[in-house]
């Protein structure tokens, strides 16, 4: 199901296309924390300022995104500088195709490039699935090779009910004693 799909780097002008992936994450699910869609000139300095130093892909059909993914900063220090925080989304009728598996494979690909060795994701979760949320995340990382790091409990609310948030990691190189320098995405591409 993912034979016709163009992974490439997104650009500031995807974000209309890409908020509307997203926005239904917002108004209908405890997935995102968010309780407001951002405006299209939020987003877009979004992956204006991930694109600074982090690979942010999108999932292309017939001209049309329908996903994305992207890694960012797991913290502002230093030491922080060879992990990151991976992040997708994708389109509603998309999910469990296929699609999340090419991102986030392409997306380990070029962090691997820029010696990255830890990813992190934060995921929302409710021991009871609802209409809120399933455990569709949890079991997708998992697939990915992710291992659970941490469980925050009821740490989100919205929708009237708690969210807690489950953390995954993922090792993709070696912890060597002098790792190579991190690479800003913009040194690769």
């Amino acid at each position: 199901m993912t034979e016709n799909i163009e992974i490439r780097m997104a650009s500031p002008d995807d974000a209309k296309a890409l908020l509307e992936i997203y926005a239904p994450y917002i108004l209908q699910t405890g997935i995102t924390f968010e309780y407001e869609v951002p405006s299209e000139a939020v987003f877009r300095k979004r992956i204006e300022t991930v694109l600074e130093k982090y690979p942010y892909l999108v999932a292309v059909e017939e001209g049309k995104p329908v996903g994305y993914a992207y890694a960012k900063e797991l913290g502002e220090r230093a030491a922080f500088s060879r992990s990151v925080e991976t992040v997708i989304y994708l389109g509603k009728n998309r999910r469990g195709k296929g699609l999340g598996r090419l991102l986030y494979g392409e997306l380990e690909r070029i962090l691997r490039l820029q010696n990255v060795t830890n990813l992190y994701a934060a995921v929302s979760y409710r021991e009871k699935e609802d209409e809120t949320i399933t455990h569709a995340s949890p079991r997708f990382h998992l697939s990915m090779g992710y291992q659970k790091a941490a469980h925050f409990s009821k740490c989100g609310y919205k929708f009237g009910r708690w969210y807690d948030i489950v953390w995954y990691e993922k090792h993709i190189a070696e912890h060597g004693e002098d790792p190579a320098e991190f690479l800003p995405v913009g040194v690769l591409f």
